[in-house]
């Protein structure tokens, strides 16, 4: 990053935040503190009103904006798709937002800009990495979650799970602290504490009905960031199948998350999985057909079995 663009992007980041550190903004453009010093000082003969408190950081006089700034065609490119993603992800609220952003921007752009970015844009496209768009009724919940998690209120669900409990039971009634919402694989997931099981849990927006917002309030655990937040990895079953090699690309092309290996050997392709329940990866399994046979455990390989007895009286 050169003189220039590291000063206006100074002036970005001291316009964003309150108060920033010398040493922070060293850290964030990748150069010494001294450097940050003297760009501070060119900034300030330049007449932006910069203050500086010894031992806080640096911040701009309150009122102070920036003039509007252009965009290049990719910069442009990436707002626009960026839209479009908000548009078909978020609900409602959030879509109408983003119609009415997109447009301002396009309005904004000037005309070479403009038609530089349309070019480009039309030889991109935002898929669905092979699901639908968040469909109205999930965006319905998505929205109501949304302002629950904003008004720290908690919020009361049926969820039904993708493998049924001990009991046989799939669905459950829960009462959630939400704490934030992650789109991950094409869904959207609610991370909050589940008081039925006193912990965090996640939860497939798409399973969820009956939703309803309480007025019971909660507060967000001391320090606890979404970004930051990593779940415990409690993918305790290990399984081995043996497929054909000339399906290898479409095991890989599922993108599994549960895959953890795959290793071509002279019998074939022994690929490792570890999941929570065996009965999370039937499915995946049984779509690949002939071509894949589960080495362990032995209750996988009787339950493959079993589907297949299933199929076979139907055919």
């Amino acid at each position: 990053m050169n003189k220039t663009d590291r000063q206006l992007a100074i002036m970005l980041e001291l316009q964003r935040s309150k108060v920033i550190r010398a040493e922070d903004l060293a850290s964030l453009y990748e150069t010494s503190v001294r450097t940050i010093y003297r760009d501070i000082q060119a900034l300030s003969e330049m007449g932006v009103p910069i203050f500086g408190a010894p031992g806080h950081g640096y911040s701009l006089m309150e009122g102070y904006f920036l003039p509007p700034i252009g965009f290049s065609a990719e910069e442009a490119v990436a707002l626009l798709m960026g839209a479009d993603f908000i548009e078909q992800r978020l609900d409602g609220d959030y879509a109408r937002v983003a119609k009415a952003a997109r447009s301002k921007i396009e309005a904004i752009l000037p005309e070479t800009v403009r038609e530089e970015s349309t070019r480009v844009r039309e030889t991109m496209r935002l898929l669905n990495a092979g699901e639908p768009r968040t469909g109205l009724k999930e965006k319905d919940i998505l929205g109501q979650v949304r302002r629950a998690i904003l008004e720290r209120r908690k919020i009361r669900f049926s969820y039904k799970k993708k493998t049924p409990e001990a009991d046989g039971n799939r669905e459950s009634n829960r009462e959630v602290a939400p704490y934030g919402l992650a789109f991950a694989q094409g869904n959207w997931m609610l991370v909050g504490h589940c008081g039925l099981r006193q912990d965090i849990r996640h939860f497939r927006l798409s399973r969820m009905t009956n939703l309803t917002v309480l007025d019971t309030p909660f507060a967000m655990p001391q320090g606890f960031n979404l970004n930051r937040y990593r779940p415990q990895d409690d993918r305790n079953e290990h399984i081995w199948i043996r497929a054909n090699p000339e399906i290898a690309d479409k095991i890989a092309e599922s993108g599994n998350f549960y895959i953890e290996s795959a290793e071509e050997r002279k019998d074939g392709l022994w690929v490792h999985f570890r999941v929570r329940a065996p009965e999370e990866i039937l499915p995946l399994i049984l779509s690949w057909g002939g071509e894949v046979e589960v080495m362990e455990p032995e209750s996988l390989r009787c339950r493959v079995r079993e589907e297949a007895e299933k199929m076979l009286k139907r055919y």
